[in-house]
């Protein structure tokens, strides 16, 4: 993985210098709170509903073993023993003293970390597929240039005051596994009829208050050329993006204003002055980037079949069922780590976990981790021969669950428990339903379903694609939650539709089981739910969900007992 150099090292110690300078006139009364606010956004520290909330970023997802720890180290010192991994690859720290926050960001820096533009108007941390480098179905592994792209956007002087924040995702294998569709900027590595390596370039994705599917401005971008094309792209982004109204301010909007084939012959316009300046990808500076992210010195072995002589362990099937991917080296498998237990909001893993896991990242997988969008931790190498002893030792910290994937592996966002954004709580819904659903051969029946549920229109849940969606609405002072149905992320991206009028926190369950109920009723053979959303459409699961009243006697509706 990349490590900092010289360079790196030095503009994050002068960040932090400035940074103390700030909080220490901050504190002392010198700077007000308004002065102060873009000064802690610069680095990634928000004010929250109780305390300030420190968002880390995680390039691409990748970590070390040695941060993990510091994770670690962070979450037992200066938090309250646990941090959530987010659906930016990041992780959030939920409760942070300000006058403790520069000695995180040290801390941070003596692992090769910091929180730089993980908020503001700036382009943000970078993310990717959480198997690149190992996956089966992978053009080339993308890291390299995730890793260019961020070293070009970290203080660019152009682009750090943007219209709105601006995210970019970045996919090198026939799945999409990084949302692309989704994101400011969606780049999919491709091959032309020439066999050439380079990128088709989506814009314009993105979710929220108008959730919109990026749209493809270039089938063909020669990877030499990343930097100025996207260059370009921002260029012409920063210059018309609406700065009068911060919920118009995204790329999306500006697109569809001004149509997809104008604003693509924008960026060609603007890319002539670009094209083939100093910022070109040449081979040898590639391949000093790529020199970062060789293949680990696998060992030579045969593929084997890591059921052998555990046949009779149905909980081990269970969980290479649903936790262990295909690796393109033989005898290798990818492993996921579900931070999906029930009773554990989505996302968190406690400074045990993290040590934990970070030891096994040691043992089992050349000391690496990947952090997931869909918000668990991989271990990317690890041999097929160990997955029984590997499976044996994470049960027994919570982090076996056999359900990526199924409909308890849910997509959630922190919600009203600590987001001052957010309209409802969206931790405790998650609760209930994974309660309700706690059956694993029930789980296992259903298959393959992505609930994703957000506090509030910002979508950091992202509701809009879940194959079930739910969204805390604010009703005259009580929590809602609108539902949709048919969305989905990957190469088949759709945003779902709302089925009808919201429901209380304690409607939520049985809601979940009504449209479970449809889908069990009308499904074909190996039919996904989604499948069965898109071909029926979602009137039946309508007609049924809301067909006789959700009440029960004694039973509050609104803010309830799970609120």
């Amino acid at each position: 993985m990349y490590q900092y150099d010289q360079y790196d090292h030095l503009i994050v110690r002068e960040r932090i210098a400035q940074y103390r300078d700030q909080v220490q006139r901050r504190l002392s009364g010198e700077l007000t709170e308004e002065e102060f606010l873009p000064l802690r956004l610069q680095n990634g520290l928000y004010m929250q509903r109780h305390a300030y909330m420190l968002r880390i970023a995680v390039p691409y997802g990748l970590l070390s073993s040695k941060q993990m720890r510091m994770f670690a180290h962070i979450a037992r010192k200066y938090d309250r023993g646990y941090g959530h991994f987010t659906t930016r690859q990041n992780i959030q720290f939920n409760w942070i003293e300000l006058e403790q926050t520069p000695d995180i960001l040290a801390d941070l820096a003596s692992v090769e970390m910091h929180a730089i533009q993980t908020s503001g108007n700036c382009i943000r941390n970078v993310t990717s597929d959480e198997f690149a480098g190992v996956a089966a179905d992978e053009i080339i592994d993308p890291r390299p240039y995730a890793e260019v792209l961020r070293q070009w956007s970290t203080f660019h002087p152009e682009f750090i005051a943007l219209p709105r924040k601006f995210k970019v995702a970045i996919n090198g294998a026939l799945e999409d596994r990084a949302a692309i569709a989704i994101h400011d900027i969606g780049l999919t590595v491709v091959k032309n009829e020439a066999g050439e390596i380079g990128f088709k370039v989506m814009v314009g994705g993105g979710m929220g208050r108008t959730p919109i599917i990026g749209t493809t401005i270039r089938e063909f971008l020669p990877r030499e050329h990343l930097l100025t094309y996207t260059e370009a792209i921002m260029r012409v982004y920063n210059q018309y993006g609406r700065r009068d109204n911060k919920y118009k301010a995204r790329i999306k909007i500006l697109l569809k204003a001004i149509g997809a084939e104008e604003f693509a012959r924008q960026v060609e316009e603007e890319w002539a002055d670009l094209k083939g300046t100093e910022e070109t990808l040449t081979l040898e500076e590639m391949e000093r980037v790529i020199a970062y992210f060789q293949p680990h010195p696998y060992e030579t072995l045969e593929a084997i079949d890591p059921r052998a002589g555990h046949e009779d362990n149905k909980a081990f099937a269970n969980w290479l069922g649903r936790n262990v991917k295909p690796h393109k080296q033989a005898g290798y498998a990818a492993v996921i780590l579900s931070l999906k237990k029930t009773g554990v909001p989505p996302g968190d893993a406690t400074a045990e976990q993290m040590d934990f896991m970070a030891d096994l990242a040691d043992r089992y997988s050349f000391g690496e981790l990947r952090v997931t969008h869909e918000q668990n931790i991989v271990l990317a190498d690890v041999k097929q021969s160990q997955l029984f002893d590997l499976w044996k030792e994470i049960k027994a910290h919570g982090l076996a669950t056999p359900n990526i994937g199924l409909l308890t592996d849910i997509i959630c966002c922190p919600g009203g428990d600590f987001c001052s954004l957010a309209n409802a709580k969206s931790i405790p819904i998650s609760a209930a339903i994974a309660e309700r659903f706690d059956h694993l051969d029930f789980l296992h029946d259903i298959g393959d379903i992505e609930l994703n549920i957000s506090g509030c229109i910002n979508a950091c849940g992202h509701h809009h694609v879940g194959n079930i969606g739910v969204l805390g609405v604010d009703k005259d002072g009580s929590e809602w939650y609108q539902v949709s149905i048919g969305g989905a992320q990957g190469n088949a991206t759709a945003i779902g539709k709302i089925i009808g009028p919201s429901f209380s926190a304690h409607q939520m369950p049985e809601v979940i089981d009504r449209l479970l109920r449809v889908y069990l009723r009308e499904r074909t053979p190996d039919e996904k739910f989604v499948d069965t959303v898109q071909r029926i459409g979602i009137a039946p699961f309508k007609e049924h969900v809301y067909a006789t009243p959700i009440n029960e006697p004694g039973r509050l509706v609104g803010e309830d007992e799970y609120a």
